[in-house]
């Protein structure tokens, strides 16, 4: 499988992991956007479900054993080079609650964090896609609604 010039598009999934008001950020190690933050997520394997799939990459990336509440976006992510296409990822990204583990950077992620919302919803010294802070704010609303409702 070519993840750059690919074939055919990937799947994969995204986890806006929402804990005390604050979402759970990584920072890319690897292309497509090394270095930038962005929710834990990456490609599903073949015969495994895109709820098992946001799991295990949030266990992989952060430490974190999470529990997917609901399904926020599904999403194109086309970055061309040219006339080519570079990348072409569908996402699946998840609304998830932490359930367990212990917050630490592993697999393709330099580092992770609990990010407050003045930090994705302005122009802060996290650098954001901002397609990546659509998803987080819809998750974070989807949080509030259901606070408000409680």
């Amino acid at each position: 499988m070519h993840r750059e010039f690919p074939l055919v598009p990937l799947v994969g999934v995204g986890a806006v992991v929402m804990h005390e008001g604050r979402v759970l950020l990584v920072r890319r190690g690897h292309e497509p956007l090394m270095g930038q933050w962005s929710l834990p997520g990456g490609l599903l394997e073949l015969g495994e479900s895109l709820t098992d799939g946001v799991v295990r990459e949030v266990r992989e990336e952060t430490g974190l054993l999470v529990e997917p509440v609901e399904l926020v976006e599904l999403l194109d992510r086309i970055h061309r080079d040219g006339e080519r296409v570079r990348y072409h990822y569908v996402i699946a990204d998840y609304l998830c609650r932490v359930v367990g583990g212990v917050l630490k950077a592993a697999s393709d992620a330099d580092e992770v964090r609990w990010a407050e919302r003045a930090e994705w919803n302005s122009h802060s010294a996290l650098v954001l896609d901002p397609v990546t802070v659509r998803v987080i704010e819809a998750g974070w609303q989807r949080v509030s609604q259901a606070e408000e409702s409680m």
